[in-house]
């Protein structure tokens, strides 16, 4: 089995983390907040406390952090994997969900320094991350992406490879303002029922369930309709809101009328601006409803 580096270990990849050590692997963590990730040094893992130190000698070298500035540091920062003695050749694995202009940029300063970059974003809630079952997003070489199954089997259950580097990033940077705007598409219209007298559960219920519906239709329903947006929080405002602007950035940058995309930007930022950047993105209904 293989030496694995994970660097970030919160929701998302605690769960991706487990699964590769249930698979074998060795593995080698590093949080920035090290109490998050003691429950895997439980499971085996050694917890260290730099990402040079994690990447040491590794085969791999798995990332899932928040932003371009995590990923940085990450990377270039101090104590990053390029500060240390990594591995040439080493699969450098990024799934994090980044803005496109830093993946291009990071992908060629790691393929500069001898490692072979996977964009790696990946689709899916923690329970599928803790049970092996993401969506891996992937922008990559055929050749190297066939290098790295060993480690992407164990915490998927689909591969979808949109190209090369970048590609990946791109479906997922469309993906996500597509979520944003059907988030307060949906606040919109509940706001609507609301005022026409509508039973706001039922109207949660039908819209589920009709032709109108999607995934976050569904997750972000019933919130609407409790007014409970701070119970199990699986994605925060801050984090939709940085989703939805590396998304609206990347659609201007590829010259599309971005209305909807800047629509939404807008009413999020409304949200952080509030203060509720913890509360989940559903809670955009009552800033929309001021």
């Amino acid at each position: 089995m293989a030496t694995i580096a994970f660097l970030g270990t919160g929701n998302m990849g605690s769960g991706m983390a487990s699964q590769l050590l249930k698979a074998g692997h060795q593995l080698k963590v590093y949080n920035r907040t090290r109490e998050k990730a003691a429950p895997l040094q439980k499971e085996g893992a050694l917890l260290v406390d730099t990402p040079a130190e994690a990447a040491e000698n590794a085969d791999a070298i798995f990332s899932m952090v928040g932003n371009d500035v995590a990923s940085n540091a990450i990377w270039n920062g101090e104590d990053g994997v390029l500060s240390g003695h990594y591995k040439q050749g080493a699969i450098a694995i990024e799934c994090s969900t980044l803005s496109y202009n830093w993946v291009g940029e990071l992908s060629s300063i790691l393929q500069d320094k001898g490692l072979d970059y996977i964009d790696c974003p990946v689709t899916g809630l923690p329970t599928a991350a803790a049970a092996g079952e993401l969506t891996l997003l992937m922008g990559c070489s055929a050749e190297n992406l066939e290098k790295a199954r060993p480690y992407l089997d164990p915490v998927s259950r689909e591969i979808i490879r949109f190209g090369d580097i970048g590609a990946g990033t791109a479906y997922k940077l469309i993906v996500n303002l597509m979520g944003s705007v059907q988030i307060v598409a949906l606040a919109e219209g509940m706001l609507v029922a609301e005022k026409a007298g509508l039973d706001l559960a039922t109207v949660a219920d039908a819209l589920s369930r009709g032709t109108a519906g999607s995934g976050q239709v569904v997750q972000n329903g019933p919130a609407m309709v409790s007014g409970d947006h701070d119970s199990n929080v699986l994605f925060s405002a801050l984090w939709r809101h940085k989703d939805t602007d590396y998304g609206y950035k990347f659609a201007e940058q590829m010259g599309v009328e971005t209305s909807l995309a800047q629509e939404s930007l807008k009413q999020f930022q409304k949200l952080i601006d509030a203060g509720f950047e913890n509360s989940a993105g559903s809670k955009v209904i009552d800033v929309m409803r001021k």
